[in-house]
């Protein structure tokens, strides 16, 4: 079991993208029903948590939570628990895909964008990594998830596709909620909640240039990109989280200053 460092309400798994797609491809490999998933928590998910119960429970269930934004992480650092990296969803997804090989192919199940857009992101996937096959896709009505019945086809159409690994595509807390709910019923090996992933992959919106993303500014970029579903969610998030880190840090406590003798 990794290291993990509790912030705001969650404790976080101190690893980087290799360690992680290692632990999961051992998932994938072994010979155990249970489905183990993923969660990816930001800034955003942070605020959420903290008046969710059912969203907090889903993230105690997840064998991995994987800090998804470079501002968890710097939080982790000046809060003296330092993570070693951001792990974000939209990156794990490819770098699973990549690890898959001839001797060792891997099949997949993409759940959730609009409709259209996943078997897009199939084909995409399926010319960019050969040794994937996405053995499935399904776009959810508006409201599935209130929907019993719809939620009991959903599983059995995943079981009936016999993925090794799921990729939610879902929008947070919807993505976290869900598998929470069913992972117990399904029979995949991982389940990656990842957001906007498959809208990248089929190339419906664009991911921020890379050096947005290492300057810690890729939610800059969404917020350009679609300012009518993010402005509010942003400047909420700017608010809240820095009291979040505030109070964080009455709790740790300033660093200890050194004496010499």
């Amino acid at each position: 079991m990794s290291r993990r460092v509790k912030l705001f309400g969650v404790e976080i798994d101190a690893l980087r993208m290799p360690e992680v797609v290692s632990q999961i491809r051992r998932q994938l490999d072994s010979p155990e029903t249970k489905t183990e998933y993923v969660v990816t928590p930001n800034v955003d998910h942070a605020v959420i948590l903290q008046g969710n119960p059912e969203l907090q429970a889903a993230y105690a269930d997840a064998r991995w939570v994987l800090a998804d934004g470079w501002p968890v992480v710097w939080a982790s650092r000046l809060l003296r628990q330092p993570l070693p990296d951001r792990v974000a969803g939209s990156d794990l997804a490819p770098a699973l895909f990549a690890d898959a090989t001839e001797a060792k192919p891997l099949t997949v199940f993409l759940l959730g964008a609009a409709p259209g857009v996943a078997p897009r992101a199939a084909t995409e996937i399926q010319k960019r990594w050969p040794h994937v096959n996405v053995c499935g896709t399904y776009s959810p009505p508006l409201g599935f998830e209130r929907d019993d019945a719809e939620n009991e086809r959903i599983v059995e159409m995943i079981n009936a596709a016999a993925p090794q690994l799921l990729i939610l595509g879902l929008g947070a807390p919807k993505q976290e909620l869900w598998i929470a709910r069913h992972h117990d019923r399904l029979q995949v090996k991982a389940a990656v909640c990842a957001g906007a992933t498959i809208d990248f992959l089929a190339g419906e919106k664009r991911r921020a240039p890379r050096w947005m993303q290492r300057s810690g500014i890729e939610w800059l970029h969404r917020m350009l990109v679609d300012p009518k579903r993010l402005v509010r969610r942003y400047v909420r998030d700017a608010i809240v989280f820095p009291t979040l880190v505030w109070r964080e840090w009455l709790h740790v406590g300033p660093p200890e200053s050194s004496t010499s003798h």
